[in-house]
């Protein structure tokens, strides 16, 4: 059965891999924890959205769907640390680089955990709809 929603998660998760490490390893902005927890679940995923893409394997989504599910969770909570003043408050981020800096803040909204969360909603919608067409 072919599965062509399987590339472009594949290429959304490269993209956001590339982008965190243009933004720690050329802008030179320090991961937070969550941004950490972030690139461990999105980082994987390059690995095996890619592999999945090319065997056109769409049971994949058993393996990718709970990376994507709870890089989501965590990237929103992330969004919300920033942006939620009360959030902020949480004690996820009391060492090291605090959660709730914003390195950017594009249009007033736009920030790095944004930015995860928004790839990590398109990969997971891509791939929930990889999963409903492989049991059609």
């Amino acid at each position: 059965m072919r599965t062509p929603l399987l590339y472009p998660a594949w290429l959304m998760a490269a993209v956001a891999m590339l982008g965190s490490l243009y933004f720690s390893d050329v802008r030179f902005f320090i991961p937070c924890t969550l941004c950490w927890y972030q690139r461990i679940l999105m980082y994987p995923l390059v690995i095996i959205l890619g592999i999945a893409a090319y065997k056109q394997d769409a049971k994949v989504t058993r393996y990718a769907l709970p990376l994507s599910v709870l890089g989501t969770l965590i990237a929103g909570f992330h969004y919300l640390e920033q942006k939620v003043p009360w959030i902020s408050s949480s004690a996820v981020c009391r060492s090291g680089v605090p959660c709730d800096v914003q390195y950017i803040n594009w249009l007033g909204f736009i920030t790095i955990p944004f930015l995860s969360l928004v790839a990590f909603t398109i990969i997971t919608a891509l791939l929930f709809a990889v999963r409903r067409s492989a049991r059609a």
